[in-house]
């Protein structure tokens, strides 16, 4: 039997908020999706959280246009295109390697503070390249997404998540502003 040649496409999507929070005790931070534009700030525990940013999203699936396999990334925050902040950085570093193959290199993100243990499988964002080279001129560039995992300080990064801007609003978006 002969492996399907996926041709992906995006399903379920829903759009909303990523929503960025920050701890004024513990000085934690966490990241979750939101259906609606929210400010509020609320108490739990010893921690009294309070939203730092808001950025516009989409989240979705992708379902196979001819074997129907399905693939969830509710848990994908979004992608971080690389700015070259840190030589040592293992995706500035992958980022070097294929850039004279014309490859650009994007570090999915997951939700924080549970992202680390919960990491976008290899196989899932082979899935997701698949699906944005699918979409490109690769004889022009392609796309390679890695893990953020890659990124040892991630504190220190630079990099630049992309903003998914104007889904939800008829006016045009202003200049946007860095969201760590």
């Amino acid at each position: 039997m002969t492996q399907c040649q996926h041709a992906w496409k995006m399903t379920n999507a829903q759009y909303g908020f990523t929503v960025f929070e920050r701890c004024s005790h513990c000085h934690g931070v966490r990241t979750y999706y939101a259906a609606q534009d929210t400010w509020d700030e609320y108490r739990e525990g010893g921690c009294t959280w309070s939203i730092v940013e808001n950025a516009q999203t989409l989240r979705f699936d992708l379902e196979c246009e001819k074997c129907q396999q399905q693939v969830d990334f509710k848990d994908l925050m979004g992608l971080m295109y690389c700015t070259s902040c840190m030589e040592d950085c293992e995706v500035e570093c992958a980022q070097k390697a294929l850039a004279p193959q014309k490859t650009w290199i994007l570090a999915a993100f997951g939700f924080l503070p549970h992202a680390p243990e919960t990491e976008i499988s290899a196989a899932r964002l082979e899935i997701l390249t698949d699906y944005f080279n699918q979409r490109r001129d690769t004889s022009r560039s392609r796309v390679k997404i890695l893990p953020f995992s890659l990124i040892k300080q991630v504190s220190l990064c630079h990099g630049e998540l992309i903003h998914d801007i104007g889904m939800l609003s008829p006016e045009p978006f202003p200049e946007r502003k860095p969201l760590f």
